[in-house]
């Protein structure tokens, strides 16, 4: 079976985030993923996960104020200095956390913006990243994400993150797959994922709808849980979702597969 990673910023939100590395490997959970670490020193980050022998999976560039709703400055052109600036800060705490890849948000397009421009400074700013982070030994993902949970965001189907891919023709630069996302703008997860798989590095879940725990809607996961193993999918798979219930009393379905294998480890 996969290997999945909890995602703090969604998962065991009732604890501190520190104390969540706790909650996660208690639960049986190998590997750990998030919005970003930048809110504490690495080495305080580095030692919950050593104290609870977890992996860092992934986690995203400086994504600019989230608390006011921002969500990525990776194509917006007043910008660029300070994203330039956040991939040096995202290469310090991957190295500090063990961490091989993290994920650059593109963000929420300003009303009334060319989407050429936006493109083009997104393009430009994933190639001086995916050059900078490939030097450090780090790779590089984008995600689209839906326009229902975040209306105006500038990526929101495969096939748009894998032009981009193609457009910058950087070994370094990949995507990442999230099925909750996916579902809900184009559907066809399946042959999406088989399709792409040497072009995916980090796959995420949550069902739909709800963005709840697998098993609360409407995709198959067992299939595709299957699906994954079958086509040679090695990467690991964040459990990115919101708990209808508290963590631990959704936790059914990750301990149903760890009971059939090596979903944790």
């Amino acid at each position: 079976m996969p290997r999945f990673s909890a995602n703090l910023s969604m998962l065991f939100g009732e604890h501190d985030f520190l104390d969540r590395f706790d909650a996660a490997a208690r639960a049986g959970f190998k590997g750990v993923e998030y919005i970003g670490p930048y809110d504490h020193a690495p080495d305080v980050v580095a030692a919950r996960l050593k104290k609870n022998g977890l992996s860092q999976v992934l986690f995203n560039l400086p994504a600019g104020d989230w608390a006011k709703g921002e969500r990525g400055i990776a194509m917006l052109p007043e910008r660029v200095p300070e994203f330039r600036q956040s991939v040096a800060k995202a290469i310090t705490y991957a190295h500090a956390l063990g961490c091989e890849q993290v994920n650059c948000l593109a963000g929420i397009a300003p009303q009334g913006a060319d989407r050429l421009v936006l493109e083009n400074v997104f393009a430009e700013n994933l190639a001086f990243a995916a050059e900078k982070l490939e030097q450090a030994g780090i790779r590089l993902l984008i995600e689209p994400i839906n326009t229902r949970d975040i209306p105006g965001f500038f990526l929101n189907y495969s096939d748009q993150a894998l032009a981009l891919i193609d457009r910058i023709g950087s070994k370094n630069l990949f995507l990442q797959y999230d099925i909750y996302h996916m579902q809900i703008m184009e559907g066809d997860l399946a042959r999406t994922i088989e399709a792409n798989l040497n072009r995916i590095a980090h796959i995420q879940l949550a069902d739909n709808p709800g963005r709840h725990e697998p098993g609360t809607g409407e995709i198959n996961y067992p299939f595709l849980y299957d699906h994954i193993d079958r086509i040679g999918y090695a990467g690991w798979v964040g459990a990115e979702y919101k708990p209808k219930a508290g963590t631990e009393a959704g936790l059914g379905w990750f301990k149903e597969l760890a009971g059939q294998g090596s979903a944790a480890a």
